[in-house]
């Protein structure tokens, strides 16, 4: 079945970096657009960047030119590099395969916590 493991959240001061990772198992992964996602709390959760391929890549305006999503198709693993970190990237962020703008499993993994400080 469908898995999915987030990691690599953590509290760091505005300005600063962090980089998610995401392990993924159950389904095709390397010919699967996979994507972050984020919940703020009292918010919808939203898509923040996705992957096509390592050279296909889409960001949410909030987050282009700061946030890198990659890939590693041979470790069914997709990062998330945040750089220029802001008080309102604090969220929850979560990973799964995307089907057009949306998640296509309605599976989620516990998600991984950042807390950016101003």
């Amino acid at each position: 079945q469908v898995h999915f493991v987030e990691s690599g959240g953590g509290l760091v001061q505005a300005g600063g970096s962090l980089r998610l990772s995401c392990a993924a198992s159950g389904f095709s992964f390397s010919i699967n657009t996979m994507g972050w996602f984020r919940q703020a709390p009292g918010k919808q959760r939203e898509l923040v960047a996705r992957i096509i391929s390592v050279d296909i890549t889409n960001y949410a305006d909030s987050v282009k030119g700061r946030f890198t999503i990659s890939r590693d198709n041979a470790k069914m693993t997709v990062y998330l590099q945040m750089n220029s970190l802001k008080p309102e990237d604090t969220a929850v962020y979560y990973c799964n395969a995307v089907t057009g703008w949306t998640h296509r499993y309605d599976y989620w993994g516990q998600g991984t916590q950042v807390t950016v400080s101003s």
